[in-house]
């Protein structure tokens, strides 16, 4: 199956990586930036935020959902992950994403390339095949 990437995938590698230099990350300093795309078209990004008691830290892709949903933002067709490495969501963070869209398109971004570089680009169902639902889509 192929998965073409957004029209505007270098718009939200941008936000992305523009959300990762706001990460709050004095522990790990691993930052992650995140930028998700309503199916309106506005981009809400989010960076991680980390905390000393380490189970209180808060992914960036969560932040960024938060955010739209507080925005009263609740239809995503896309998300763009930029970090150093191999740039994939932890297993928490694709839960919280597919309970909004498990078709989501997930743009894979390794912040060591250079900008304009071509994410690795994927569905969240791949990434969360049999994900746990509640609610029907």
């Amino acid at each position: 199956m192929t998965i073409t990437l957004p029209t505007n995938w270098r718009d939200l590698q941008r936000a992305s990586r523009d959300a990762r230099a706001n990460a709050w990350a004095p522990y790990s300093k691993f930052q992650v930036g995140a930028a998700l795309l309503t199916t309106t078209g506005e981009i809400i990004t989010g960076c991680n935020v980390e905390n000393a008691s380490y189970g209180l830290t808060i992914c960036a892709e969560r932040v960024a959902v938060c955010r739209a949903v507080a925005m009263g933002l609740r239809k995503f067709s896309a998300i763009c992950i930029s970090l150093t490495g191999v740039p994939v969501p932890c297993g928490a963070c694709r839960q919280f994403l597919v309970e909004f869209n498990p078709d989501l398109i997930v743009l894979l971004d390794n912040a060591d390339n250079p900008a304009g570089t071509e994410p690795e680009v994927m569905v969240l169902s791949d990434l969360l095949p049999r994900a746990f639902r509640l609610l029907e889509p």
